[in-house]
């Protein structure tokens, strides 16, 4: 909540942590610290997921074209996440199979050192990804980091299939395999409740506007809509993701050499272009893959783009020429083509990368990278790169370093503890819906299981003693209720129309414009006496 409606935190206390960003490293490190005993504040200066957290690709996955540059350690590490997260969150991330389809002029990326090697081993193949290759990653992508849930790769014939159905005849065979679907704007905002279950004070539209050294402490600048005041701690976390620089530089005054690279990924949304539950991975004449992903149960997300982002001050668009190169690309594959007039919706997101020197935007490193500076006279720790499926372990290294200044009352917690909602098991999704229908006999198909895919076992505690749909009071439309905003107004930081229909959920695709705009007026209307009441 903002920092205007906490007085604990005041000039002559010193907490722990000051962190510095909302997004997922944020709110993942702030948790993990909470949970170590540390007394942690963290300040973001929108709303939670605001930025780059909640415009990803929504996947949980190893990064299989990862072990073409040998990140084999980055990759390893994520794939053992994969079922880490599962467990601890399977509403809000699910398995999923990814279809492969394989033609013999599939081509690497031409600056990939798997493509480089092959040049030279190989020069007859002129760049393609021959097929014993792919089979070759696959095996490794399914045995680096061991799997229990998730099942393996096979070869599957697409003539005459329902996974070939969509698709170009040419493509006669593909290979099937597993990886992980995540809700990412959902998973910063369940992080950012449980550190503040475990302690520490979660400020939205809280901005930090600068910070200095006084004695070894932290003085920590804080301006929010209604005031501007110090915080004062023992070390800072600059999590801040595409302004990770401008903190660095602006904010902190930092002599450093460590630079960021701004890489924005596009993503278009299409009405629903096939049946079936599968994602399909495709490969494109340029080296470069894309996703086409089932979305949103009426949709398909397709995505992305790697261009260069040299201004974290410009908001990240999907430009025309971004949408028409992924209709284009996507077209190479399905049998009927994908056109701009298919797309519903956009948008994009700026990864913050630690600037490896990488000749392209898609060959930098998505490898996170922690840096301690102490040459302000006190320590900050800044946090470059990084991917969401691995948010938990850079959260985990982050407290190691934390943990060479700070004392810390335990070790590492987070693997395998649930976050809200999330305590039921990792297959347990269709009995939870089946209940809540029993239990709540107004509830739509639709309805019960989106409930069930934002809140897990919380969704109850959204629908409380209610008979009827009208008990849950004003209907914005698409299922959405005054119950469920009071609820993530008061539990989940929400302040804006905005903020329910595009991070908390994606109901924006389904409410017209003068829809959100009644719910933002019922927002700014009730937010007083809805916070006065939860307090």
């Amino acid at each position: 909540m903002p920092l205007s409606e906490h007085t604990q935190t005041n000039d002559q206390q010193i907490v722990d942590l000051v962190v510095i960003g909302g997004g997922i490293n944020g709110c993942g490190i702030a948790r993990d610290a909470a949970g170590r005993g540390l007394s942690v504040v963290l300040c973001e200066k929108g709303d939670l997921a605001g930025a780059t957290s909640s415009a990803s690709t929504k996947l949980f996955h190893g990064g299989l074209r990862y072990l073409e540059y040998f990140e084999f350690r980055l990759v390893r590490e994520a794939l053992i996440e994969r079922e880490t997260l599962l467990r601890a969150m399977p509403h809000i991330s699910w398995p999923m199979r990814f279809v492969l389809p394989y033609h013999k002029d599939m081509r690497f990326e031409s600056d990939t050192p798997t493509s480089k090697l092959l040049s030279f081993l190989m020069p007859w193949m002129r760049g393609r990804r021959p097929g014993w290759l792919i089979r070759l990653g696959l095996f490794l992508y399914d045995n680096l980091g061991g799997r229990q849930i998730l099942p393996g790769t096979s070869t599957i014939a697409l003539t005459g299939t329902a996974e070939g159905a969509p698709l170009q005849d040419r493509f006669a065979k593909a290979y099937e395999y597993s990886d992980c679907w995540v809700e990412d704007s959902r998973l910063v905002v369940l992080n950012a409740r449980d550190a503040e279950a475990r302690g520490a004070k979660i400020h939205t539209r809280s901005e930090v506007v600068s910070a200095h050294a006084e004695n070894g402490i932290w003085a920590v600048t804080v301006k929010t809509e209604h005031e501007t005041k110090t915080i004062r701690a023992k070390m800072l976390v600059n999590a801040a993701g595409p302004w990770v620089g401008d903190v660095i530089h602006g904010k902190l005054r930092l002599n450093s050499r460590e630079n960021v690279r701004l890489v924005r990924g596009s993503h278009i949304v299409t009405r629903k272009l096939y049946d079936h539950d599968k994602c399909y991975f495709f490969q494109g004449t340029d080296g470069r893959i894309i996703f086409a992903i089932p979305y949103e149960q009426d949709f398909t997300l397709i995505g992305t783009t790697d261009a260069e982002h040299d201004d974290p001050s410009r908001a990240p668009v999907c430009t025309p020429e971004e949408r028409d190169y992924l209709c284009n690309f996507a077209s190479q594959y399905f049998a009927k083509p994908v056109t701009a007039a298919d797309v519903v919706w956009s948008y994009s997101g700026v990864r913050p990368l630690y600037d490896d020197g990488a000749s392209s935007a898609t060959a930098a490193t998505r490898d996170y990278t922690l840096k301690i500076d102490r040459s302000a006279g006190a320590p900050v720790l800044n946090i470059f790169g990084g991917k969401i499926t691995t948010y938990r372990r850079l959260a985990e290294s982050a407290l190691e370093q934390i943990g060479t200044v700070l004392p810390l009352a335990k070790g590492q917690w987070t693997a395998g503890v649930a976050l809200p909602g999330g305590d039921f098991a990792h297959d347990g999704g269709p009995a939870l819906v089946a209940e809540l229908r029993r239990d709540y006999p107004f509830l739509t198909d639709f309805w019960a299981r989106r409930l069930v895919r934002a809140y897990g076992t919380e969704a109850r505690q959204v629908l409380g003693n209610t008979k009827t749909a009208a008990d849950l009071g004003e209907d914005f439309g698409a299922t959405l209720t005054a119950a469920e905003v009071n609820w993530l107004m008061t539990h989940e930081y929400a302040r804006s129309a905005e903020d329910v229909v595009w991070r908390r959920s994606k109901l924006g695709l389904r409410l017209t414009s003068d829809q959100v705009a009644t719910l933002d007026a019922w927002m700014a209307r009730n937010v007083t006496e809805i916070l006065r009441a939860a307090e």
